[in-house]
């Protein structure tokens, strides 16, 4: 029987929407045998707790996190993985992460409200590692706003088409965030033992019209232990994009490891399940166990 393993998974503690309890329920449910939860900037969602529940359903969990990061004024994720959640410094360089979030919550909130966006501040600083999906979606979700952005958009947008048409560089209620460098972030996780990805490069050629040659100067600059070739990307319009196979190929021409996440935030019946289940992406075990053995010793 093949097996399962999904290693970029976000939850409540960031800008997820299951909790991590729910994420196990979820990964077992799809008979997802190896997960890993890489939250924004944040490793406050494991546990003690959450580490028993996931052994008490046959469930393994790989640590991680997903560092925010910019290169060339792009939004660059990194991931790390079997990072010592319980480093000190670690956890100090990821809460002034998300005391960058904050302020730039207060920032743009600004601008959106004057924009004429009716949001929750107040709520929203309460979320731990605040991100733009949060603030999109409480301004989506708000009926206050419904007028405006059927005037805007002619219908009720997601909360991506929002942040690409307002919040983004070059849009209106743009505010530039103090971010770490994709270097920075990976000698942030190698400081915590951990291995370092490249998080989707699918998403970076589609969405920010970057190349291949920008994708290589990242990896370099990183000193990348590997990409996440086996991915998913939907575009704006809810185009799919799956170029696993490119991306494979591209890992092995230099010396990568290819590691495979869904990228899970909520379950909509069109983004990837946990585990990438329904999705044209398979890999064996013996591909499996390799990404997994690399990645923990």
């Amino acid at each position: 029987m093949s097996k399962i393993i999904d290693l970029h998974i976000h939850t409540t503690i960031s800008d997820g929407t299951f909790s991590p309890k729910e994420v196990i329920d979820e990964a077992k449910l799809n008979g997802v045998s190896v997960i890993s939860i890489a939250d924004h900037d944040t490793i406050d969602e494991y546990t003690d707790e959450l580490f028993n529940y996931a052994r008490s359903n046959n469930i393994k969990i790989i640590t991680g996190v997903e560092i925010s990061t910019k290169f060339k004024g792009i939004g660059i994720h990194i991931l790390g993985y079997n990072i010592d959640i319980h480093s000190n410094e670690l956890k100090e360089i990821l809460f002034k992460l998300r005391n960058i979030r904050h302020k730039y919550l207060n920032d743009v909130s600004i601008k959106l409200q004057e924009l004429g966006y009716k949001l929750n501040v107040r709520k929203l600083d309460q979320i731990d590692a605040v991100t733009k999906a949060h603030i999109a979606l409480d301004i989506i979700n708000n009926p206050e706003n419904k007028e405006k952005l059927l005037k805007q958009f002619k219908l009720v947008p997601s909360k991506g088409e929002f942040i690409e048409t307002i919040m983004n560089e070059g849009c209106p209620a743009y505010v530039e965030k103090k971010v770490v460098t994709p270097a920075d972030a990976a000698k942030i996780i190698r400081k915590a033992g951990g291995k370092v990805v490249l998080a989707h490069p699918v998403a970076y050629i589609h969405q920010d019209n970057m190349n291949d040659g920008d994708i290589l100067e990242i990896i370099k600059e990183i000193k990348a232990d590997g990409i996440e070739a086996n991915y998913i990307f939907l575009d704006r319009n809810k185009v799919k994009y799956n170029e696993s196979e490119k991306w494979n190929k591209f890992a092995k021409e230099n010396n990568l490891l290819a590691t495979i996440g869904s990228d899970f935030h909520y379950k909509d019946g069109i983004h990837p399940k946990i585990g990438l289940i329904d999705e044209d992406i398979h890999l064996e075990n013996n591909e499996i166990d390799n990404i997994i053995s690399t990645l923990t010793k």
